[in-house]
C-alpha cells in the first residue's frame, strides 16, 4: 500500500507537506479526489488528530518557509506509476494545517489524463471518491476538501 511506503529523505521539507490530488472532468466538471487507505486525501502521511486548518487571515501573518511541492508531485507519479506529466500542481493553492510535531503545508494536484487513473489508484489501495462519500473523514481533511473544491469551481 501506498501510504506505508516511506517519503524520500532527500528533501528535509518533504515531511511538512501533504498533497491533495483530484480529477475533474473536462466535459461534466465531475470532481473526484484521489483517497488512499489510512490516510485519506491527505497523501502522504495523513493529518494526525490533533490538526487545525489555518484561518486564511491568520495564514498571511504566519512566518513558516513554504517548499515547494515539485518533488512531491514527482515522487506521486513514480508511486502511482503514472507517466512524467500527469499530475499538475495548483501553483495558486495552499493551506496549512497546524499539527503538534509543527506545521502541515497542503498543495492541489490535478491529475491531467482525461479520465481518472483508476487502475493505478487501485493498485495502491486507493480509489476515486465524489465529495459527498468523504462524509467520514475527519473534521480538518473535510475543511481542506471544501477549501479545494471551493478553489477548483472557482469561488
Amino acid at each position: 500500500m501506498i501510504d506505508s511506503i516511506e517519503q524520500p529523505s532527500s528533501d528535509p521539507l518533504f515531511g511538512q507537506v501533504r498533497l491533495v490530488m483530484y480529477h475533474k472532468q473536462a466535459t461534466s466538471a465531475r470532481t473526484r479526489f484521489l483517497r488512499l487507505p489510512s490516510v485519506g486525501v491527505c497523501a502522504f502521511g495523513g493529518l494526525p488528530q490533533l490538526s487545525s486548518v489555518v484561518e486564511r487571515k491568520a495564514l498571511a501573518q504566519r512566518k513558516e518557509v513554504r517548499p515547494h511541492p515539485a518533488a512531491m508531485v514527482t515522487w506521486a507519479e513514480r508511486l502511482l506509476s503514472l507517466p512524467s506529466g500527469s499530475l499538475e500542481v495548483e501553483g495558486e493553492f495552499a493551506e496549512l494545517v497546524d499539527v503538534p510535531e509543527g506545521p502541515l503545508w497542503i498543495f492541489l494536484a490535478r491529475f491531467t489524463s482525461i479520465d481518472p487513473p483508476f487502475e493505478q489508484a487501485e493498485a495502491v489501495s486507493g480509489r476515486f471518491v465524489d465529495l459527498t462519500q468523504s462524509r467520514d473523514l475527519p473534521a480538518p481533511q473535510l475543511e481542506l476538501l471544501r477549501r479545494v473544491y471551493c478553489h477548483v469551481m472557482g469561488g
